[in-house]
């Protein structure tokens, strides 16, 4: 008789434990499963990965083909030219006092994340929702997560009342806090005041904040704050090339560290120099142009950031009017839509968690979203995540380049240039009433 066991699963006992049952990142899942979909021959509307709909701009891959002979290892740390530059973007951005040796290069500031929780000893604080890969990496090193409650009262951001809370439940214990705004999933982002009150906190309870700031040059009206202004001994700054310069697969990240928190980033790159040893070269290269900015950058991220704005308007405006409750997005390209309205109806046909929700939606149209419960929420609330990412977004910045910026997007340039997401939103409108 053949052996019916499934040949490519190791045992379960050669698995480390930290690591057993865990399931690919959904984020990436959605991604293989919506392509394998349209492969198949379905017509697929891809809102689940979170990827920049946008090219490169010109300049940096101009850089990156002038720089594609670089063969050599870099140092582990990172390019001092583009180390130099992060710092100078820093500097010039959010007024910091930090130079190229308080910066450390990875190939993607997941990788950096991951270091980061690997090398400090503490337990990790995120507010939920929040994005898919930091609870799973504190699991697979064996830290403890903590979940704080948010509400769409709040803005489904964390409030600094929450985090006092948690952190007098347990004095003096170390923690390192994830911020992460404008979000990933809601599309929302932090007030100054807010900031201010959240960085108090911090510094009562000498908490690390990692500041994850990878949207944050894709705040819809260009006015990023960070908190390492109020913060800046204890704020590690997040950052990278895949979101606002739409480089998503070129995987390069960047941290940038207080003078006070030198020790972390120079243990960090002990443990780099024994796993990855160090970033891709031509990619260090032409993200020094990157960093540097100019004139050129500058129109591009305008032109970005007037596109997302438009569309994340538009959607948060249909979602609502069909009464799927959604908070209008202020950075980035998420949205995070509340079905509970619905919940009576959804029961009705089976339908109990965001899980449930999100599969049948795509079976039964094509509109491939993410669940809720994958972003830290409970399995049943009917809550998902929605990327409005599905369009040309190198059309659209050339339509918005040759009309010059008096021009204004209506309706009809994103039914014309927005197509794929226009169609998702109202297939999502009509299926939930269905």
């Amino acid at each position: 008789m053949a052996d019916s066991s499934d040949s490519t699963r190791a045992p379960d006992v050669h698995i480390n434990l930290n690591i057993r049952g865990m399931k690919p990142s959904a984020t990436v899942s959605i991604n293989e499963h919506s392509n394998q979909l349209k492969a198949e021959g379905r017509n697929i509307y891809k809102l689940g990965l979170g990827q920049s709909p946008f090219p490169v701009p010109d300049v940096v891959v101009d850089e990156l083909k002038a720089n594609a002979y670089q063969k050599d290892y870099l140092p582990v740390k990172g390019l001092k030219q583009l180390r130099e530059a992060v710092a100078d973007y820093h500097r010039r951005g959010e007024g910091l006092a930090c130079t190229g040796d308080d910066v450390l290069i990875g190939p993607g500031s997941k990788e950096l994340m991951f270091l980061l929780q690997l090398v400090y000893y503490g337990d990790l604080v995120i507010p939920a929702p929040a994005w898919v890969s930091y609870a799973p990496q504190a699991k697979i090193i064996g830290r403890n997560v903590n979940f704080l409650p948010t509400d769409a009262e709040h803005d489904w951001m964390l409030t600094a009342e929450v985090l006092d809370e948690h952190c007098s439940e347990d004095e003096g214990r170390p923690r390192v806090v994830i911020l992460n705004y404008p979000s990933n999933p809601t599309g929302r982002t932090y007030t100054t005041d807010e900031l201010e009150a959240i960085a108090k906190v911090a510094k009562k309870h000498k908490l690390v904040i990692l500041s994850d700031e990878i949207y944050g040059e894709l705040h819809h009206e260009g006015a990023h704050v960070s908190i390492a202004r109020f913060y800046p001994k204890g704020t590690i700054i997040s950052a990278g090339l895949s979101k606002w310069c739409g480089a998503g697969g070129w995987r390069l990240g960047t941290f940038t560290f207080p003078h006070e928190l030198r020790w972390l980033l120079n243990a960090m790159a002990s443990v780099a120099s024994e796993t990855y040893t160090s970033t891709s070269a031509p990619i260090q290269y032409a993200a020094v142009r990157a960093f540097r900015g100019g004139a050129e950058l500058e129109r591009y991220l305008w032109r970005s950031r007037k596109v997302l704005k438009a569309l994340g308007n538009w959607i948060a405006n249909r979602l609502n009017d069909a009464a799927i409750r959604t908070l209008e997005p202020q950075g980035g390209f998420y949205l995070f839509p509340d079905f509970t309205p619905f919940a009576e109806l959804l029961h009705d046909r089976g339908i109990k968690t965001s899980a449930q929700l999100c599969n049948r939606l795509l079976e039964d149209t094509g509109v491939a979203i993410l669940p809720g419960s994958e972003f830290g929420r409970p399995k049943e609330e009917l809550t998902a995540r929605l990327a409005y990412v599905d369009f040309d977004g190198a059309r659209a910045l050339a339509i918005l380049e040759s009309h010059g910026e008096a021009f204004q997007i209506d309706d009809d340039f994103l039914f014309t240039h927005c197509p794929n997401v226009v169609n998702a939103i109202d297939a999502i409108c009509d299926w939930v009433k269905a």
